[in-house]
C-alpha cells in the first residue's frame, strides 16, 4: 500500500540518492544522480526529478536529508557549506508540487535518527552520529529525543589555526577539514598526484602502503579528537560513524580514533567510550530522510 512508504531524499555534495522506503527502514526502488554543482535552481531540479520518477510507483509523503542548517521557526533551510543553495523550503515547495505531506531535516540529523532507530544505535538513550562524506556531518540523540538544532558537529574546532575550512565556511582547522573525504582527497593528491583521491588512498592502504596507512591514521587521530571533547559534553552511550568516506576507511580510521578519543575523554570515558561503524552505511541519509518523511504523513514533531 502507497500509505506504508514514503520518497526519502538524501541530497549530498556529491550525489543525490533517493528512494522508497517502508517504517521498517526497508529499501525499494532507488534513484542515484550527480549533485549538479550549477546553480541553486539547478540543484533543485535534479532534486525534482528524482522524485517526480519515483512517485511513479506512489508514495504518501517525501522526506528530505539535506546539508543545510533548519531554521526551526520556519523551516527554512539556511545555506549548504558544500552546495549552491540558501533559504529553501524543502516541504512547502513539495507540498505545492506533489499536494503530499513532506518534511525537511538536517542530512546529519537524519541519519542519526536512522541509526538511532534501526541501526548500530539501537537501544542507546544518548548517541552521536558522525557522517563523513564530502563533508562532515553530525546529529545527536539525547534523552531518547533526536536533538533537532544545528548540531555542527563537523565545524568542531580541532586543530587551532588549522587549515581552512572548505566551501561556504569560513573557519580554520575544523574536523571537516581533516577527516571529509575532500581531505582524503587532497592527502591523495599529495602523496600520489592531482589525479589521485580518497578511494587510491584507501586502496594502498588496504595493499600495505605505509605512507597512506600513516595518514589514515592521522585523520582517524584527528576525528577521536574530535569525538574525545564531544564525549565530554555529551556522555553517549556510543559513537557511530559512517558517511560514504567513513565506510571506505572504517577499518583504518577507527582504531586511532578510539585511541585519540579515549585520550581526551574524562573518567571513566576513557576506558568505557564506544566507536562502531554505522550499520546503515551509505543508506542511512536516505533512511532517515524516508523517517522524516513518515513524521509528516503522521503529523509528528
Amino acid at each position: 500500500m502507497h500509505e506504508e512508504r514514503v520518497i526519502g531524499v538524501d541530497l549530498g555534495g556529491t550525489k543525490v540518492l533517493a528512494g522508497l522506503v517502508a517504517r521498517d527502514g526497508a529499501i525499494g526502488r532507488t534513484i542515484e544522480i550527480p549533485t549538479p554543482g550549477g546553480t541553486p535552481d539547478e540543484v533543485l531540479r535534479a532534486v525534482d526529478s528524482v522524485v517526480d520518477d519515483l512517485l511513479a510507483d506512489g508514495a504518501a509523503a517525501i522526506g528530505y536529508g539535506v546539508p543545510l542548517n533548519i531554521d526551526r521557526r520556519t523551516g527554512v533551510a539556511l545555506r549548504a557549506i558544500n552546495l549552491p543553495l540558501h533559504d529553501v523550503h524543502f516541504p512547502d515547495r513539495a507540498r505545492a508540487r506533489y499536494s503530499l505531506p513532506a518534511g525537511v531535516e538536517n542530512d546529519g540529523n537524519a541519519a542519526a535518527l536512522a541509526e538511532w532507530r534501526l541501526g548500530a544505535g539501537r537501544g542507546a538513550s544518548d548517541l552521536i552520529m558522525l557522517t563523513l562524506g564530502t563533508g562532515v556531518g553530525g546529529g545527536l540523540v539525547i534523552d531518547n529525543r533526536l536533538y533537532r538544532g544545528w548540531a555542527e558537529l563537523g565545524h568542531t574546532v580541532v586543530v587551532a589555526g588549522g587549515a581552512p575550512c572548505q566551501g561556504n565556511c569560513h573557519g580554520h582547522g575544523h574536523l571537516e577539514a581533516v577527516a571529509s573525504g575532500h581531505a582524503a582527497d587532497r592527502v591523495a593528491a599529495e602523496l600520489y598526484g592531482p589525479a589521485a583521491g580518497a578511494p587510491l588512498l584507501v586502496e594502498r592502504a588496504r595493499g600495505g602502503d605505509e605512507h597512506a596507512r600513516d595518514a589514515l591514521a592521522e585523520i582517524g587521530r584527528l576525528l577521536g579528537i574530535a569525538i574525545g571533547s564531544l564525549t565530554n559534553i555529551f556522555d553517549p552511550d556510543v559513537v557511530v560513524v559512517g558517511g560514504g568516506f567513513g565506510a571506505a576507511a572504517a577499518e583504518l580510521i577507527l582504531e586511532p580514533a578510539l585511541a585519540a578519543a579515549r585520550g581526551e575523554a574524562i573518567e571513566p570515558a576513557d576506558t568505557t567510550l564506544r566507536i562502531v561503524q554505522a550499520e546503515l552505511g551509505e543508506e542511512a541519509g536516505l533512511i532517515g530522510a524516508a523517517l522524516v518523511g513518515f513524521e509528516a504523513l503522521d503529523g509528528v514533531r
